[in-house]
């Protein structure tokens, strides 16, 4: 068999609705590793955000802000930055729509705004996070790998054409991350998969997500977790259990990578 590349999202994917990693997971991964393959986190979440599940997991290699940054070995390999004078431009834009903006950094994710606090903190809350300390200066002292808009479907599209060197990504009903225009999970993975030598059909993606849509589609096989919705599930190869019903496990196991 040859080496696989196995990216894996966290949330809804790694970790079941408690937040927490399920036994059977715990168990694929190892055996993965313990057969040689390059197995990978593929998340939108910051470095000190995916921390627990890192060091939960012992993982040594993890892309992290849905692309903007990947490690191996716990060394970083790829960094992409937010374009400032572009978000800078959309901060003035949308500030005057009630919409807040975050900006995030490998370690800390600081709000720049304070227009409506309930609707950021229940999008931070989805994934157990907390609404981020003010900062409006964190722009100037931190690299910003990412940004969150805090806006619902009302506003969907609104943006993508006048920021053209910007990408708007839905996570949550109240949030969208902000990246630079060619970042993703898809094409971090594709990159560390090359500097592998891994080939684009021996690499194998989990997600759940919308901005997981993308790497389901370029992996050679896309898995879609069973709690994904009818628009993610039609991106991937195989749709599995659910995060909760140990749906990682038996996708390995029906694609003959780990045996019961």
């Amino acid at each position: 068999m040859n080496r696989k590349l196995i990216a894996f999202d966290i949330d809804g994917t790694i970790l079941d609705k408690n937040l927490q990693v399920l036994p059977s997971t715990r168990m694929a991964i190892e055996s993965l590793r313990a057969q040689g393959h390059y197995v990978t986190l593929a998340t939108g979440r910051s470095r000190v955000l995916a921390k627990p599940v890192i060091d939960a997991l012992d993982f040594e290699n993890y892309i992290l802000c849905n692309g903007a940054a990947a490690f191996k070995d716990n060394k970083q390999i790829h960094k992409q930055l937010l374009p400032m004078d572009s978000l800078k431009a959309l901060k003035e834009e949308v500030v005057p729509l009630g919409i807040d903006v975050a900006l995030v950094g490998l370690d800390e994710t600081k709000r720049i705004t304070s227009l409506d606090l309930p609707k950021m903190t229940d999008a931070m809350e989805s994934f157990g996070s907390t609404l981020p300390n003010l900062d409006p200066q964190f722009a100037k002292e931190e690299d910003v790998y990412a940004g969150l808009a805090f806006y619902s479907a009302k506003h969907e599209g609104r943006f993508d054409e006048k920021y053209q060197d910007l990408r708007f990504v839905r996570w949550h009903p109240n949030c969208v991350d902000v990246l630079t225009q060619g970042i993703s999970k898809a094409a971090t993975i594709l990159q560390v998969a090359n500097d592998l030598d891994i080939q684009q059909e021996d690499i194998i993606c989990f997600g759940d997500g919308m901005n997981d849509r993308e790497m389901l589609s370029m992996a050679g096989v896309g898995v879609a977790m069973g709690n994904a919705n009818a628009e993610v599930q039609k991106h991937a190869d195989l749709v599995t259990q659910d995060h909760n019903s140990d749906g990682i496990y038996h996708a390995l196991n029906k694609l003959g990578l780990i045996t019961a």
